[in-house]
């Protein structure tokens, strides 16, 4: 299977489950599908920009994993077709992983390759890589992947003043995991300049290198799930891991041009690879959750 094959194809997150035929009626061509899903969901930081009081109920959609349990919440919103635009009060919440996940799954839909990006974006705070997920997808006009913000509408893009095109965010701009990564291990960057509130370094930026290689494999879990190599510290990492870890961001740095071997070190891999039980953050709480 090629990479572009494998892409195409729903992973469990972004499977919508028994609500394939919702995506029926979706556009095929990229600026509409983003329109289509910035019509469905407003992030959970930005509610007040939209004139929402979100209530702590509503916050709480951010917690919905999968494709299919959002798409459930979606409908219970207002049943119409996921082409007609909400009002911001009926809008699904989420964040940056969940435009990214549902850009993702509505793209296979379509056969067209996509991958939801863990890392850092540089235009939401100067001097600051801010943690975010990003849409990667293939354009076969040009033979490349492209990384595509749909949380980015017109209101977003004019408050953060972004000068770039959402739909083709320069690499410098959003900087993926294993980038992160490689900057912060050679000094180029301080990687306590990489995070959200008042979380932040090496750790961080370790965590976030890790889900994407997860996202890689079709595991694009929570922002707050965590599992094995994550809750080692940086501090305490062998040099063999640490080499593991610089091997693994060289291959995921970029667009990946060598996908079999970094789906061979994740399977192979129990630190890296996703178990089918794992933890997360909940309301300030840790929990085991089944997948």
């Amino acid at each position: 299977m090629t990479d572009q094959n494998y892409f195409s194809q729903y992973g469990k997150i972004t499977h919508p489950g028994p609500y394939t035929n919702l995506y029926t009626g979706l556009p095929a061509d990229l600026p509409a599908l983003v329109r289509v899903v910035q019509g469905l969901m407003v992030h959970v930081f930005w509610g007040e920009r939209y004139g929402l009081d979100l209530s702590e109920e509503r916050k709480a959609e951010v917690q919905l994993r999968t494709t299919e349990r959002r798409l459930a919440r979606i409908l219970e919103l207002d049943p119409g077709p996921l082409t007609a635009p909400r009002p911001n009060e009926q809008k699904i919440v989420g964040n940056c992983r969940d435009f990214a996940v549902t850009l993702a799954s509505m793209l296979q839909s379509k056969g067209i390759p996509a991958r939801p990006r863990c890392g850092f974006g540089t235009y939401f705070l100067p001097n600051h890589y801010e943690d975010h997920w990003v849409c990667e997808c293939w354009n076969e006009a040009q033979q490349r992947w492209v990384l595509v913000d749909a949380q980015l509408d017109e209101l977003q893009r004019n408050v953060l003043e972004t000068s770039f095109n959402p739909l083709d965010v320069p690499r410098d701009q959003f900087i993926v995991g294993g980038a992160a990564w490689k900057m912060c291990r050679s000094g180029q960057a301080n990687p306590d300049q990489f995070g959200i509130f008042d979380m932040h370094g090496m750790d961080f930026v370790k965590g976030d290198f890790i889900r994407d290689v997860a996202a890689l494999n079709k595991v694009e879990l929570l922002p707050w799930d965590c599992w094995g190599m994550i809750f080692v510290d940086y501090a305490t990492l062998p040099p063999d891991d640490l080499s593991m870890l610089d091997r693994l961001a060289d291959l995921t740095s970029a667009d990946v041009h060598e996908f079999a071997m970094v789906r061979q070190l994740y399977e192979s891999d129990p630190r890296l690879r996703v178990s089918e039980s794992i933890q997360s953050y909940v309301n300030g709480n840790m929990e085991r959750v089944q997948l």
